[in-house]
């Protein structure tokens, strides 16, 4: 019995796959360093009352959706030329996924800055402790998806899942809080709904943070746990 002919061709396609896997690796990194910042970026602005540091991010946005296509772009070519199989398909299907909250993240955190811009232009107006919380919270949750991803973690992605019906629970917090100061301070209820959107934003980056960290799993065990995570 022979042996099957490998072409020179052939042979070079594995070492070709895990040289695109590894560009594709530092890409989302870069991403990921990039959005984390950004999200602690626009937290500070809210706490600090910094028009000047809200600006910045909002001006930087562009900088975040380019990063995104061209990511995007890299894991549709070597799904093009390589038709990767097994841990590589899923490595680049969960690369796409991430990517894609991983801006969602980027523009939440511009629309926190928006909200920040705004309050520093107003008389100071008090931050509820359990917004301080909440962001505290989050972004630990956005570190630690990005942790998992990174060390191919699941016990740590699973943590990330965890933490979302606590942010959650925070929220809802926040939102009966705005309603009782809308009744008692009137005069406060512009300033009070630009905290409420604030939190309501760090909510919607939990979710994100929560996604990636399903993808963590999908991507090292091969198992969609979307509507299982609540077993975590």
């Amino acid at each position: 019995m022979g042996y099957p002919i490998i072409n020179e061709k052939e042979r070079e396609m594995p070492t070709l796959v895990a040289a695109e896997i590894n560009k594709l690796k530092k890409s989302i990194l870069t991403m990921g360093a990039v959005v984390e910042e950004r999200v602690l970026l626009s937290v500070k602005a809210v706490h600090e009352r910094d028009e000047r540091l809200a600006r910045k991010i909002i001006d930087g946005d562009p900088e975040v959706d380019r990063l995104e296509v061209d990511l995007e772009e890299e894991c549709l070519k070597i799904l093009a030329l390589h038709q990767p199989v097994a841990i590589d398909l899923r490595f680049i299907v969960s690369v796409i996924k991430i990517n894609s909250d991983l801006e969602r993240i980027a523009d939440l955190a511009v629309n926190i800055a928006e909200r920040a811009a705004f309050l520093a232009t107003q008389s100071k107006t008090h931050v509820p402790a359990d917004l301080s919380v909440m962001s505290e919270k989050v972004k630990i949750a956005v570190k630690k998806c990005l942790d998992a991803f990174v060390n191919m973690d699941t016990a740590l992605a699973k943590e990330v899942i965890r933490m979302d019906d606590e942010i959650d629970g925070l929220n809802r917090s926040l939102y009966h809080q705005a309603e009782t100061g809308m009744v008692d301070k009137p005069e406060r209820i512009g300033c009070l709904i630009h905290l409420l959107s604030v939190s309501r934003y760090l909510e919607r980056i939990a979710d994100h943070a929560t996604n990636i960290a399903e993808d963590v799993i999908y991507m090292i065990e091969g198992e969609i746990v979307r509507h299982q995570s609540k077993q975590f």
